[in-house]
């Protein structure tokens, strides 16, 4: 997460200036310019994640792996936390295909495969792991009584994005720890859930660069949509209505006309996974999930990709027609086509992938007077 990177430039609400359109994901805090040049994104990488956490969601905790030990019993993976004199417990099941390994792997939120089909998985050889997020937090936490509390008694004001992406790293932890013995191929490894989950699994590829591929399934406001955007839209989860387990209290100071006060937003949170694989999957047929924000938020993130000439690691692709969370036949091409790229490596799959015909006439460069 780039920690070699110190920002401490965090001025209060009343300090914030006023921007009304999204914010220029290249743009350096400072105000100094934008960079240009790949090798300063690391830099500016940082600086979001660290205006995320500070203004949105709270630390995320770093652990060193000789505070933790690992291990695969029954197919079952173990992982055990030490911090404060207490100890977590994590364990997920895993999902093997016929063979010896390694193989690429999907992490699932809830489920093995999230709410994916698994046989999208299964029949390509791809182990899933499923991701049990109350061993970490539960979905409506109770704050400083939640699981990860035990080892961090001091983050009691800790969104559930920040800890719920914590217990999925050190999954990633405990399978490294494991090494050849847990047969997973761990250059290649996914996350994807929908809804809360596909929140849960965006904030989870934003902020550990060890996952190649996130599908961020119907994830609505939180997720990619951006948040001043939703703010011109109906009956949607703007800032103000989101879940307050799910980040910080003190988000909610920048609700309704606060929200252009915001240093950052949601294109930048899904910008963070550049230059690593993002597919966005949308639902037209739920108006709380407000899609048209989504649409315009992955639009303004995807510049980020196209600077460095790699737009085809980005993807995006809201559909109606079809219950919330149930992926239908007419997205499993590009579904199976970034599984096939970033998981199994296929270099001749097509995913250009930017479908969303019911937004076809929204103006969404008014949004980034920043973009080429």
């Amino acid at each position: 997460m780039g920690n070699a990177y110190t920002f401490s430039d965090f001025p209060q609400i009343n300090e914030l200036p006023e921007i009304t359109t999204l914010p220029d994901p290249l743009a350096w805090a400072n105000g100094n310019g934008r960079l240009s040049r790949f090798k300063d994104w690391e830099r500016r990488r940082t600086e979001i994640i660290r205006q995320l956490q500070h203004y949105e969601l709270g630390c995320k905790p770093t652990v060193a792996k000789d505070s933790m030990e690992a291990s695969i019993t029954n197919d079952t993976l173990r992982v055990v936390v030490h911090n404060n004199g207490q100890t977590l417990v994590l364990t997920a099941f895993i999902k093997y295909p016929e063979g010896a390994g390694p193989f690429p792997a999907i992490i699932g939120i809830g489920m093995p495969s999230g709410s994916l089909p698994s046989e999208l998985f299964t029949k390509r050889g791809i182990a899933q792991i499923a991701f049990n997020f109350t061993q970490v937090m539960s979905h409506t936490q109770k704050r400083g009584n939640e699981p990860i509390n035990r080892l961090y008694p001091e983050l009691i004001e800790m969104g559930a994005y920040s800890a719920w992406p914590w217990g999925i790293s050190r999954l990633i932890d405990g399978v490294e720890i494991v090494g050849k013995n847990s047969r997973i191929d761990t250059s290649h490894l996914a996350v994807s859930g929908c809804s809360f989950a596909g929140k849960m699994a965006l904030y989870a590829g934003a902020f550990d660069e060890r996952i190649a591929l996130t599908i961020a399934q119907e994830p609505g406001g939180g997720g990619v949509n951006a948040w001043r955007v939703s703010e011109t839209l109906g009956n949607v989860e703007t800032l103000g209505r989101t879940n307050h387990a799910w980040f910080l209290e003190s988000m909610f100071l920048f609700s309704e006309k606060n929200v252009n006060r915001l240093p950052v937003d949601h294109h930048e949170l899904a910008a963070l996974i550049m230059p690593r694989a993002l597919l966005v999957l949308g639902n037209t047929d739920y108006e709380w999930l407000a899609e048209e924000s989504n649409y315009v938020s992955c639009r303004a993130a995807r510049k980020v990709w196209e600077a460095f000439g790699i737009e085809d690691r980005m993807g995006f692709s809201i559909q109606g027609g079809h219950p919330h969370c149930q992926l239908p036949l007419s997205q499993y091409p590009e579904v199976e086509a970034f599984i096939d790229k970033f998981l199994l490596g296929k270099q001749d799959v097509n995913t250009i992938v930017t479908k969303a015909e019911m937004f076809k006439d929204v103006d969404y460069k008014k949004w980034m007077p920043w973009a080429k």
